[in-house]
């Protein structure tokens, strides 16, 4: 089976997680059955449906009426005739192994002989799932996140007789349903998300027992210096303390006193009012930067993380670009650990682990055999060229992981590829902006693009997080991307489709030219963090719209619509959505077809005159003009316009 086989899916669940799928692969264009073991509760996931798509359809966030989806979901009560002739099941049943079982026992029995058996399961064994059955191969893990309308990330898990074929085919229809999948290779505890997560509430949770720091040192560190969305104690309060305690005793690992004591006093975090902060009487987490501390290790608790991505990628379980997309995707982080230790040094990683399990004997830090071979192979990370990526050498190779170049050849189409982050700006980001310029064929190149993956930002601004660890003083070589885009020799287009703000709106006005939808927002935010813009915002727009419009830009700190844009002169046009790809590839067509030296030449002049005088800036371009005229171009033009036909220019 493929996923071209696929017609009609049953989800088993109408709770949280089972419509929350079953809307998701409706709005995908599927024909879905929700199922679950009591009339009143489909009912209830139908209405919860219902109540989201319409929210979604209010917003813009879905093409189709409210109505037309539903039209696709029924509902029933009866396993039997719910899964009688689907193509694929998505089981969301509770997490109890036992009923699990069960349940895949009936679907051996009810099910089309070639249906695929998925399991939405967030921690139990696929291999032992599938003993219920008489097609193991057939049985596959497919863990959304919650809430999955809005989580962008699902992971497939191969149990032990897992074929090819079933992974590869749910892999194409989470790509279906517009969501990321990512393979977990062997069926290991807790996948990839939550093992890699684990350390992050654990070792900060021995450190705080050990009195190595309090739990608002730990969490504004984590959040304030390493850029994490939300520090380990405030995470477990949000989840449950109670669940990652039951996880660690379930997997026989040791737990952290202060886990313990919270448990044993009922203080499970928000659903019981009071964890480790205090949400009726308190104000919640409340730490902020004042509770940063300069002598929190936080090394310990990335090493840690480190150190299971580690094991994942030696033992096969997944690759480092899985595992980073993955907590990227399914955790919130700024970064993906592997990307992150390769900047820090594998080295250092592994030493501090080293030291830990030296001083400690405890396992959480034995290294992993992986670790251990990279760095005794001299793959210590981004400085070495390799480590757990390969950055490439001298030639301008380079695997990229936060944009895509799309297209080669006369047109370098430049992609924004971080979604999940609305093509926020980090540091990665943008030294691969460079770095694509920077080994541009000129010669072949005539024009590049620039546009945001997805479908809701060309690019919302700067990812803070995404900088952490930058000191203060090294905040003004940020702006190094920017004057790379300004002063590519080609011209440049930006492609904007959604929001377009702070340094996302200061990479565009970089360009030459600006082309957006006309539901596109524009603006400067940065004042509201008491910042200003820095990568030539104030500059670039006082040149373009003036002094009055541009302080109010900057100064209100307020978008504006494409619409209004477009009429203060800050792009070139905004069109409707449907007439947007067509408008852009106009634009295109006429710079690759049009003289490429006279566009080098009129690039340069128009640049670099705009801060010289008037006299000047006449000169550069009267100078420019007549070395033009010796170009075989202008001899090709001239001819052509004679002819009456269109030229053809070869940049000579």
């Amino acid at each position: 089976m493929s996923v071209d086989d696929i017609e009609r899916v049953a989800v088993l669940g109408a709770g949280n997680m089972g419509h929350g799928i079953t809307e998701v692969v409706a709005i995908a264009g599927y024909d879905v059955v929700m199922r679950d073991i009591e009339q009143e509760i489909v009912d209830e996931g139908y209405e919860d449906i219902q109540w989201s798509l319409e929210k979604l359809s209010e917003k813009g966030l879905v093409d189709e009426d409210a109505d037309d989806v539903m039209a696709r979901i029924d509902t029933e009560v009866d396993l039997e005739t719910a899964v009688e002739d689907v193509d694929l099941v998505i089981e969301a049943a509770p997490e109890q192994m036992e009923l699990k079982k069960e349940i895949y026992g009936e679907l051996t029995d009810f099910t089309p002989e070639d249906a695929i058996l998925a399991s939405n399961t967030s921690s139990l064994s696929i291999t032992e799932i599938a003993t219920a059955t008489d097609k193991p191969d057939k049985v596959v893990g497919m863990h959304f996140f919650n809430p999955p309308v809005k989580m962008d990330l699902v992971e497939v898990i191969y149990g032990e007789e897992t074929s090819d074929e079933t992974a590869e085919t749910v892999y194409d229809f989470v790509e279906s349903i517009d969501k990321t999948p990512i393979y977990v290779r062997k069926d290991v505890n807790g996948f990839v998300v939550n093992s890699v997560l684990g350390p992050f509430g654990d070792e900060a949770g021995w450190m705080v027992s050990a009195d190595e720091a309090t739990i608002r040192e730990a969490d504004a560190t984590m959040v304030h210096e390493r850029g994490y969305p939300m520090g380990p104690f405030e995470l477990g309060d949000l989840t449950g303390i109670d669940i990652g305690y039951h996880v660690r005793k379930e997997a026989g690992k040791p737990v952290p006193p202060i886990v313990e004591e919270k448990v044993e006093a009922d203080e499970l975090g928000q659903k019981t009012g009071k964890g480790y902060y205090d949400y009726e009487d308190g104000d919640g987490a409340d730490y902020g930067h004042e509770d940063v501390s300069e002598d929190f290790d936080w090394l310990r608790i990335e090493g840690r993380m480190v150190n299971e991505a580690a094991k994942l990628i030696g033992n096969d379980v997944a690759t480092p670009d899985a595992i980073d997309t993955g907590m990227r995707l399914g955790a919130g982080f700024p970064e993906g650990p592997c990307r992150r230790a390769d900047k820090i040094g594998l080295d250092a990683v592994l030493e501090k682990l080293e030291t830990l399990y030296e001083e400690t004997e405890a396992e959480r830090y034995r290294p992993a055999d992986y670790l251990v071979e990279l760095v005794n192979n001299g793959h210590t990370g981004e400085d070495a060229g390799q480590g757990f990526y390969e950055y490439g050498g001298d030639d301008g190779d380079r695997e990229y992981r936060t944009l895509n170049v799309l297209e080669e050849g006369e047109v370098l189409a430049i992609e924004l590829d971080r979604p999940e982050r609305m093509n926020a700006l980090n540091e990665d980001l943008m030294d691969e902006i460079e770095h694509v310029l920077d080994n541009a064929d000129l010669d072949e190149v005539r024009v590049a693009t620039f546009e945001g993956a997805g479908d809701r930002a060309f690019c919302a601004g700067a990812d803070i997080g995404g900088f952490a660890g930058a000191k203060p003083w090294e905040r003004g070589t940020i702006t190094s991307m920017f004057e790379t885009v300004n002063d590519f020799p080609k011209p440049t287009i930006a492609k904007i489709d959604g929001f377009c703000l702070g340094g996302g709106h200061e990479l565009a006005l970089a360009c030459d030219l600006r082309v957006a939808t006309e539901d596109s927002e524009f603006g400067f935010p940065e004042i509201n963090l008491g910042l200003l813009p820095g990568g030539g915002g104030t500059q670039r727009t006082m040149r373009m719209i003036g002094e009055a419009r541009a302080k109010e830009l900057v100064f209100r700190g307020e978008r504006i619509s494409a619409e209004r844009a477009e009429n203060w002169g800050l792009i070139n046009r905004a069109v409707d959505a449907d007439e947007f790809d067509d408008v852009c590839a106009e634009f295109v067509d006429d710079i690759v077809e049009g003289p490429p030296v006279a566009l080098d030449y009129a690039k340069k002049v128009m640049n670099r005159g705009e801060d010289a005088s008037l006299e000047a800036a006449l000169t550069m371009e009267s100078q420019s003009f007549g070395l033009l005229l010796s170009t075989e171009d202008v001899l090709e033009g001239t001819s052509a316009f004679a002819e009456d036909r269109d030229p053809e220019f070869e940049g000579k």
